[in-house]
């Protein structure tokens, strides 16, 4: 595939734009480790919003959902549409509440909410564990994905399109820091949103596809356009949509979507002005990343369906692409060359727009926890600011190398997230009880950790995963092996943490006094403080979780139905689609009466 002039210009012109950003910003990232990791605290809620968007984003995300609506239909995305339940939870419950903490990452709270030598263990391994490992494998995927798109659109080698990408990116990562990323995430956002808007609309157009109508109509599309999965098909309906509604959302720790916040979303929370603009940002990012981003995708790969029924076709129009590399999630990269001049320039620059958003910021996030979590705790106590900016950028040159390494191994998107999925089951529901009950500690979080991967691997590395989970002569039925882990993976640790000893009662009212969680689950260490003449509990202080799941719950209708409307006035079933969007307007209204009263609480 040729691209023109006006292609080229487009995208020297945006990284030039990008690189320029980097540059300005520089210097005064490098002032301090706040400033190069957080920007010293005083980002508004639509710009980290923005940033949230943009960097989920990636260039790994079409691919993945083209791969799902290929394989299961529309409906296969509640796999991660499911996330907007944790998402909503984040929002209204925990955005205030690690804004309160004011610490410079996640991890950091280990030590506020645990005590002793276990809090620091588990604060320094999951620095690399998380920095290091997960962060590592989660842009591996986003580079696979670019690897498939510079081979189908260009025709490059994965070499050439892991050094072209990732130099530009990790230059540009090193001198910005947090504000260079979050000050390119506002233009990335709407160079990726135009992209995919303007090649959704153009390939449901071209001639092959025959424009919308002939779209819904074609054999290949018909039966995968249902947006719930098929109520008749008992296992469909568990794996895809039982079991992610009913135990997945809570239960799984993924990047961006992690139980009670935590990672990247944390990170733009702690940078916000003050809990408002924490939490303004992260629903503002709910809403976009599922009510509105999905359908060009989703168009894109219904329409694909028409062009390239089977990977086999795919692989007869892109003979040089390497047979490792071929699966369903290519057809997004193969729709794409279709586009004309200039619209083409425009996408490519969108996705390289995706994939620096993304690969940024898991830069940022991840050396963020290196610098803090592992360097300064473990290896340099007096480590000076100088310091920690020069090991953040060292950091994120090896962490792209990493990554990039094992970008050139992976073969598929969705075996990345199914991994990371299964990987982290059982340890969400630590991450959200940690806040409201006062018995959960270090040892509770370090349990879960160890059970959940060494679980998951012995279901995948040995005969145990064949002998419970095989098709007709398991003991088990094989959709029950994701549940199989979460239910023992929390078994185990709920054991654990009632064996060992509690936090001490010092860390427990010093967390406290500084959160002010309240609730049930606190009520002990209440009452024991009020009988020693401690006083934890701020004056007129209510406890806002009730109001704050009603929001959720308020959240949640909003978002899904407008999900829901876009897709069925895109189908063309106006009576539906007319009632979702009215179901939408009165969540709208309920949610803004029960946020101003929120409001109130939290000022």
């Amino acid at each position: 595939m040729e691209l023109s002039t006006l292609d080229y210009s487009f995208i020297i012109v945006f990284f030039a734009i990008v690189l320029g950003i980097g540059v300005y910003v520089s210097k005064k990232s490098g002032k301090n480790s706040t400033e190069f990791f957080l920007s010293g605290r005083t980002m508004p809620w639509w710009l980290l919003g923005l940033s949230m968007v943009a960097t989920t984003f990636s260039t790994d995300t079409p691919n993945l959902v083209t791969d799902i609506v290929r394989t299961s239909g529309v409906s296969g995305n509640w796999v991660w549409w499911c996330f907007l339940l944790t998402g909503m939870l984040t929002v209204f419950v925990y955005a205030k509440l690690w804004r309160k903490s004011n610490v410079k990452t996640d991890l950091e709270f280990y030590e506020m909410r645990y005590g002793g030598k276990p809090a620091s263990f588990l604060r320094k391994f999951r620095s690399l564990y998380l920095g290091a490992l997960f962060n590592i494998i989660t842009m591996a995927s986003v580079t696979l994905a670019a690897i498939k798109i510079g081979g189908v659109m260009l025709g490059l080698e994965p070499w050439e399109t892991v050094v072209g990408a990732g130099l530009i990116t990790v230059i540009f990562s090193a001198l910005g820091g947090f504000k260079g990323v979050v000050y390119t995430d506002f233009l990335l956002f709407f160079v990726a949103m135009a992209g995919a808007v303007g090649a959704a609309f153009y390939l449901v157009n071209i001639p092959e596809v025959g424009g919308i109508d002939a779209l819904l109509a074609n054999e290949n599309v018909s039966d995968k356009l249902n947006i719930l999965p098929d109520f008749d098909d008992k296992k469909i309906l568990i794996t895809m949509f039982i079991i992610p509604i009913a135990v997945q959302w809570w239960s799984s720790w993924y990047p961006g979507a992690e139980p009670g916040g935590g990672g990247y979303i944390a990170q733009r929370m702690l940078a916000a002005k003050d809990e408002n603009h924490a939490i303004g940002a992260t629903f503002f990012f709910n809403i976009m990343h599922y009510a509105i981003r999905p359908w060009p995708w989703i168009l894109v790969a219904l329409a694909s369906l028409v062009v390239y029924p089977d990977v086999a076709s795919i692989a007869a129009a892109f003979p040089n692409v390497e047979e490792s590399k071929l699966g369903h999630d290519l057809a997004y990269s193969a729709m794409l060359t279709k586009l004309p001049s200039g619209l083409l320039g425009v996408v490519l620059a969108s996705l390289i727009a995706a994939y620096m958003s993304t690969i940024s910021t898991q830069l940022n996030w991840g050396s963020s926890y290196i610098v803090f979590d592992f360097y300064k705790q473990q290896i340099n106590p007096q480590a000076t600011e100088k310091q920690m900016v020069a090991v953040g950028r060292i950091s994120t040159v090896v962490l792209m190398v990493l990554s990039a390494l094992l970008a050139l191994t992976l073969q598929n998107a969705f075996e990345v997230f199914d991994l990371l999925i299964t990987f982290g089951a059982g340890t969400g529901l630590v991450f959200i009880l940690r806040w409201f009950w006062w018995r959960i500690n270090a040892w509770s979080e370090i349990t879960a950790m160890f059970a959940s991967g060494i679980l998951s691997i012995l279901l995948v590395k040995t005969e145990l995963g064949e002998f419970l989970f095989a098709p007709e002569t398991g003991v088990l039925p094989e959709w029950m092996n994701y549940p199989f882990v979460v239910i023992v993976t929390t078994a185990i640790w709920i054991i654990v943490t009632l064996m060992t000893q509690p936090e001490s009662d010092e860390t427990l009212r010093s967390f406290y006094k500084k959160i002010q969680p309240g609730g049930p689950g606190w009520s002990k260490v209440v009452a024991k403080a009020k009988a020693d003449a401690v006083e934890i509990v701020q004056k007129d202080q209510k406890w806002s979780v009730p109001s704050g799941i009603t929001a959720m719950l308020l959240g949640v209708t909003l978002v899904y139905s407008i999900m829901f409307a876009t897709g069925y006035w895109i189908y063309g079933e106006t009576t539906l689609a007319s009632i979702l969007t009215a179901v939408a307007v009165i969540a709208a209204l309920l949610l803004i009466k029960v946020w101003g009263k929120m409001k109130e609480d939290i000022l």
